[in-house]
């Protein structure tokens, strides 16, 4: 159960960093839970661990740190359309 729980969070988590950059997220439910699993990471790895923690993730800093990773993905994936 614990897993599905970090799934459900991770999930949460990439699609509200979509709506705070205003980007979407590529891949839809799957992108999201990778953003928000990759995106926890770094935000912890910057930001260090503080404030409230859902299934393990340091919420606040987890929430950074998707924005910061879907931003950068959107700048790629709009660089490699250009280079079309």
């Amino acid at each position: 159960m614990g897993f599905i729980w970090s799934l459900i969070v991770g999930g949460i988590i990439g699609w509200l960093a979509g709506l705070v950059v205003g980007r979407n997220i590529p891949g839809g439910i799957i992108g999201n839970i990778i953003a928000g699993f990759i995106g926890a990471w770094l935000g912890t790895a910057i930001l260090g661990n503080w404030g409230p923690h859902v299934a393990d993730f340091a919420i606040i800093p987890a929430i950074i740190g998707s924005a910061v990773l879907v931003l950068l993905l959107s700048f790629i994936m709009r660089a490699f359309k250009k280079a079309d």
